[in-house]
């Protein structure tokens, strides 16, 4: 297969402690759609990134590091240099 680019929407909220606990990550159908999506969660969440990434995913085969669209709040580390 070929490789796509997938747009995601990862949603956070508090955990314990200065935790974070991961919502279901949602597929978008672009990254306009990933962006307004990610806003409109912004307010009622610890933190959201909208990103994209490409990969084969037959291979389950994506690049490591994704292109951020929007991000707001806090986040995992791994977002901080993205």
């Amino acid at each position: 297969m070929a490789r796509e680019t997938i747009f995601l929407v990862q949603a956070f909220l508090a955990g314990k402690g200065n935790g974070l606990k991961a919502d279901t990550p949602m597929r978008c159908r672009s990254a306009e759609a990933a962006r307004k999506t990610a806003e409109r969660l912004a307010p009622t969440k610890a933190g959201v990134v909208a990103f994209a990434t490409a990969g084969d995913s037959e291979l389950g085969d994506y690049d490591e590091t994704p292109t951020i669209i929007f991000k707001a709040g806090r986040l995992p580390a791994q977002f901080d240099d993205t």
